[in-house]
């Protein structure tokens, strides 16, 4: 039981960490990756609760498909700026 809330806190930090480094970079990139990641930990944290239906959600949506949406749209924005220039 230890060994699990241990694993707990140290999701919860990584999520944390990454969550903060998502908003302090200055690359888009990768403060996208950085929310992905969040969602990928998040994901894990729900496998660890006994909620797989929830953490494939998560996985799916959240790490998967909003990351990919985000990056085609950073990509999108950055073509209009080229053609702008």
């Amino acid at each position: 039981m230890e060994l699990q809330q241990g694993i707990f806190i140290l999701m919860g930090l990584a999520m944390i960490i990454a969550a903060v480094l998502a908003m302090h970079v200055k690359d888009l990139i990768s403060s996208i990756i950085a929310v992905g990641v969040v969602s990928l930990f998040a994901s894990i944290l729900y496998l660890l609760m006994q909620a797989p239906d929830v953490a494939m959600t998560e996985a799916a949506i959240g790490a998967g498909l909003s990351t990919l949406v985000f990056l085609y749209a950073l990509h999108k924005t950055k073509d209009v700026e080229e053609e702008n220039d």
